[in-house]
């Protein structure tokens, strides 16, 4: 019976997330969601000491533990703030936007959107850096042509996570390989059977929705206009995103190459853009460069939709959702140290009866940890650890188990609010989880497609390395 103690904390969240969600809507995130966390890791710890599990110095250690584990992706969070500023400021941004619109007509763009962001994050390997960068001007793109910002995120967020997942240089590909004891590449070819026909299937509805949707683009050419007025554009600014991409395909630290191309768009910024950036404040180029990287800059251009798309929130904009990412990892070091996410992946262990159903709850497994504690990382391991016994036990071999941690854990972080990719992806686009989610169909399905592939297709009960 005390087993089931243990589910209170998680149905507590649910239902304390559920109320912000319908009180406060789209600002839940700004303190609600941050409070809920808190209140449920307390009746956490409150179920830990009824059950005699716990003492109060190990679940502090628990949860400095996983916040420390987050403030890589902290800093990197932050300084994607500065390059949203700097690269909006520059002109970067804008000229991608120019550009782009005259190249990717609007029936076709959700499509060439998805495999745009594949083909980059394939490349550099890194989600989070195509949402940030090529991202960003997509969703300018889109807006220019009409197109609900759930749609145009969707279709952004399922090529980057497609091209992240099969990518070798990609943290998660070779994290899930590595704590599975798979093979990078053998990993990799083994991903294909269920990522391929998922992407396959997503781009066929964007393109369906691509045609089928009445969007005509007929504001365009003001649209373009309007960013000519506002910004100097021109193809020069485009070197910096090379340059960038080049430090990438170089494999340069993520914090490093992140912070050289927000310093870059700073110097294009003061000179290319000296008139605009004048229009910040009354003070001098330094201060207002300064509160481009780190503030808030609003700029009237005599056009709503290009105020928007100019407003930025630099590395200040951040800062809820780092509130967000420490008090979920909170949430997860009590869960962990009390013992009751260990009683709920047991009780997920005892609907285990075949190939399917052990594919079914290892995707299951991933997408609860990802709900638990807020960040794929955790989730890729803990879910490969538990099961990891299990694959072998059961003569299955160890690419099994690292594709389906892949298809449960990886993909559908960023559809969870408070988990650090949904924080991220949400906060960087503009766009709330709540309203792209239903239109990330390659991180929606692939759970599913995993299944299906398990229960319709023989799986080898040794590696074929």
């Amino acid at each position: 019976m005390k087993k089931y103690l243990s589910l209170i904390p998680f149905i507590a969240l649910i239902a304390l997330i559920s109320i912000c969600v319908s009180v406060f809507g789209t600002d839940a995130l700004d303190g609600a969601t941050q409070v809920s966390l808190l209140i449920a890791s307390a009746i956490c710890v409150a179920v830990g000491y009824a059950m005699k599990r716990v003492e109060w110095e190990s679940l502090e250690q628990e949860m400095t533990d996983k916040i420390s584990t987050c403030m890589p992706s902290i800093i990197i969070l932050l300084l994607i703030g500065a390059i949203g500023g700097t690269w909006m400021l520059s002109g970067i941004v804008p000229t991608m936007i120019y550009y782009g619109v005259q190249v990717l007509r609007p029936e076709w763009f959700l499509v060439s959107s998805s495999l745009f962001c594949a083909l980059v994050s394939l490349m550099v390997g890194s989600s989070w850096t195509t949402v940030a960068t090529i991202g960003v001007a997509l969703m300018g793109i889109g807006r220019a042509h009409g197109f609900d910002d759930g749609w145009v995120a969707g279709s952004i967020i399922t090529g980057a996570y497609f091209g992240d997942k099969l990518s070798p240089l990609s943290d998660t590909t070779v994290l899930a390989s590595s704590v599975s004891g798979t093979p990078l590449f053998t990993h990799i070819r083994y991903m294909m059977k269920t990522t391929i026909p998922t992407f396959c299937v997503s781009l066929l509805i964007f393109t369906v929705a691509g045609l089928v949707m009445n969007v005509s683009g007929s504001g365009e050419m003001n649209f373009l206009n309007q960013l000519e007025s506002t910004f100097l554009i021109s193809p020069w600014l485009l070197l910096v995103p090379v340059l960038t991409g080049v430090m990438i395909a170089r494999r340069w630290p993520a914090m490093v190459v992140l912070f050289l191309a927000a310093l870059m768009a700073a110097v294009v910024a003061v000179v290319w853009q000296p008139s605009l950036l004048s229009q910040i404040s009354e003070g001098g180029w330094y201060e207002n460069i300064m509160k481009v990287v780190y503030g808030s800059t609003r700029i009237e251009t005599g056009a709503p939709m290009l105020d928007d798309l100019v407003h930025t929130n630099g590395m200040a904009g951040m800062m809820p959702t780092v509130w967000l990412i420490i008090c979920a990892q909170i949430f997860g070091g009590v869960v962990t140290a009390t013992g009751v996410l260990r009683d709920v992946m047991q009780m997920i262990m005892y609907f285990v009866r075949g190939t399917a159903s052990l594919v079914a709850s290892t995707a299951l497994t991933g997408i609860f940890c990802n709900v638990a504690l807020a960040d794929q990382f955790l989730s890729i391991i803990l879910t490969s650890s538990m099961f990891k016994d299990v694959y072998r036990d059961h003569g299955y071999e160890s690419r099994l188990l690292s594709r389906t941690c892949e298809d449960g854990a990886t993909v559908t972080s960023v559809l969870v609010p408070w988990n650090t990719c949904g924080l991220v992806q949400s906060t960087v686009l503009g766009v709330a989880t709540l309203a792209y989610l239903p239109y990330c169909f390659f991180n929606l399905l692939s759970p599913v497609t995993s299944v299906i592939v398990a229960a319709t297709r023989p799986i080898p009960r040794q590696d074929n390395n």
